[in-house]
């Protein structure tokens, strides 16, 4: 698919988990040509059972994995071939480690000076945290989210997804592409930093910009916007909840007509914004009686007759046959190497004229291994040295494991 942006950049991903996979597969559905690179074990992802296997199908798609022991004199060898043929290399190595493995930033910038190295770390590289081992709740925990998700009167809560995963695997993936227009330009590559800590933060920019503001932290409250009313509210109704938003003075008096309590809008405890989130439980109580012997389809359709936010607030079993998740084109089909297909959330963007990204499945750990290598020159000798001293993984290895476990 040629018409595809990064049609021609070949990418190594070291990555492991989420961060810089992730940030591996948007640049892989812009079209580069990713080269998971894994140890013999595989990405640590895949021994966490359903839940890593999760991640590794929903961040590698469309991706080709050579596995490698970099521990190894000739597996290092093997890598720094591959370098010598990649525009971007993407991990997420503790700098120590990194540097141990010939991964440190400036050796590998002043062996290929047109390299771009993309790396996350937990807590960056400058602070006394910079040898801390971080994951994605750690980030939520010490940078703010936990401590302002969850009930007023409740314990803090964790987003319900590796938000900060997922915020560090955007923060990454742009920076890269930053790197190679660059690169366009000076003919140089560069070191991309992120961490957890930083995309967490810099997603809370709103959260900080009202901290400077009032000098208040945000604290813990639930649903609802500190200070907007209604503003992301929850009202209950015959068949669930749903969510709206109706906090400016035009949308207040749409409201307010809607469900025919004009007397709200001059009513001294609803009259303005502040009055109005002083007297939040009353409110929801009025829009509770108004609205409660609705369904949510009935409520969402007469709320959106006022051009008023809304939403039903819904689980996967009811967004996985809507009709504007289909029509987006966002769900695509991915099919395995035997054939099997399942179905996952592509690229959140389209661009003009260019052709779909391809959907085939995260691959098994070394299963283009002697693909890859025979593109860089590595003959089929040679690969099977490689494989019969341990250095490599491959399909064949993969092909008798499985043989092995089905005559067991």
């Amino acid at each position: 698919m040629t018409n595809r942006p990064l049609s021609g950049i070949r990418v190594l991903d070291l990555g492991q988990y989420i961060a810089g996979p992730g940030a591996c597969q948007m640049l892989s559905d812009l079209g580069a040509d990713v080269v998971k690179v894994e140890s013999l074990r595989g990405d640590q992802a895949r021994s966490v059972g359903t839940f890593g296997e999760a991640m590794v199908q929903a961040y590698n798609r469309d991706k080709r994995s050579i596995a490698l022991d970099l521990r190894h004199p000739d597996g290092a060898s093997v890598l720094h071939d591959l370098l010598a043929t990649a525009d971007v290399v993407v991990h997420n190595f503790r700098q120590e480690s990194a540097e141990r493995l010939g991964l440190g930033a400036a050796e590998l910038l002043s062996r290929y000076p047109r390299l771009v190295l993309g790396t996350v770390t937990g807590f960056g590289t400058a602070g006394p945290s910079r040898n801390r081992p971080g994951l994605d709740i750690a980030a939520q925990a010490e940078f703010g989210l936990m401590h302002v998700t969850g009930a007023a009167d409740g314990q803090p809560q964790r987003v319900g997804f590796p938000v900060a995963d997922v915020a560090t695997a955007n923060a990454l993936a742009t920076g890269v592409l930053a790197a190679l227009y660059q690169r366009t330009v000076t003919g140089r590559g560069a070191h991309v930093q992120t961490s957890l800590m930083e995309a967490t933060l810099a997603m809370q920019a709103a959260g900080w910009s009202e901290y400077m503001v009032t000098g208040t932290a945000p604290r813990r409250k639930g649903n609802g916007q500190a200070y907007a009313a209604p503003a992301a509210d929850v009202v209950e109704l015959i068949d669930g909840p749903i969510v709206l938003s109706a906090y400016t003075d035009e949308k207040w008096s749409a409201l307010c007509t809607l469900i025919d309590r004009q007397d709200m809008i001059e009513d001294p405890r609803f009259v303005d914004n502040p009055a109005r989130v002083a007297h939040r439980d009353d409110l929801l109580t009025i829009l509770s009686d108004a609205f409660g012997t609705m369904t949510r389809d009935q409520a969402v359709e007469l709320l959106l007759s006022a051009n008023i936010v809304c939403g039903s607030i819904r689980s996967f079993d009811d967004i996985v046959d809507d009709d504007d998740v289909a029509a987006s084109g966002i769900l695509i089909d991915v099919v395995a190497d035997d054939g099997s297909v399942h179905t996952a959330p592509g690229p959140a963007f389209t661009l003009d004229d260019v052709t779909p990204p391809s959907s085939s499945a995260a691959p098994t750990t070394g299963r283009d291994t002697a693909t890859v290598l025979g593109e860089i020159g590595y003959s089929d000798d040679e690969v099977d040295r490689l494989r019969r001293s341990g250095v490599v993984l491959t399909d064949f290895d993969n092909d008798r494991h499985s043989s092995m476990r089905r005559l067991a």
